[in-house]
């Protein structure tokens, strides 16, 4: 008898007849309950040491203008909206207008700027899928700060809400703070598979 044989010999013999055991019924979470999203969205995305402002509609360009200042030079998805960009004083770049931007292009842009499909108050999760003024995944893995416009009203609670909400058939990026890893030595390095810095303006 082979050590394969043996130990399949040993399952079904403590299986009792043979059978496989009866499904453990599950109750999943359809849905997630939080008092205040938006409080608990910015806590969450502040555990994951992402900077987040806040402000109304008529207060982004100046916002955004204020979170870029340092950076020179911005990517963005062709069809981000133009009066997003009315405060920004750098060189704009439009990822497929005329033409994508290659690897290098992105490389040499200080930050990339766009909005969301969703963002998840309970894990403090955006959610990026290729739609408007989000552009493709390559805009946001490459530069080194991501500075992402949230709508209050795309704030849903929990993951549930969001997998309910979302394509799965289009291209998803989950954001969970900036790129981030501690597999070595339990050091935190930041920037390893995407951006170093993440910015959040939540618009109400």
């Amino acid at each position: 008898m082979d050590a394969r044989t043996e130990i399949l010999d040993r399952i079904r013999s403590a299986l009792g007849n043979g059978a496989a055991p009866p499904p453990v019924p599950r109750d999943y979470l359809r849905t997630a309950e939080c008092a205040d999203p938006v409080e608990l969205l910015t806590e969450r995305l502040a555990d994951y040491r992402a900077t987040v402002r806040h402000c109304g509609p008529g207060e982004l360009a100046a916002t955004l203008a204020a979170v870029l200042a340092d950076d020179p030079r911005l990517a963005v998805p062709y069809d981000l909206p133009g009066e997003w960009l009315t405060g920004y004083r750098g060189e704009v770049a439009r990822d497929g207008d005329p033409a994508p931007l290659t690897v290098a292009e992105l490389d040499d842009a200080s930050a990339v700027l766009t909005g969301c499909a969703i963002a998840i108050a309970t894990t403090g999760t955006i959610v990026l899928d290729a739609g408007p003024a989000q552009g493709r995944r390559a805009l946001t893995l490459v530069p080194d700060h991501h500075v992402c416009v949230v709508r209050t009203d795309q704030i849903v609670a929990g993951v549930p809400d969001a997998v309910a909400a979302l394509d799965p058939r289009r291209p998803l990026t989950w954001i969970s703070g900036p790129s981030a890893t501690s597999d070595i030595e339990l050091n935190r390095v930041e920037g390893v598979h995407g951006p170093r810095r993440l910015d959040v303006v939540l618009v109400r």
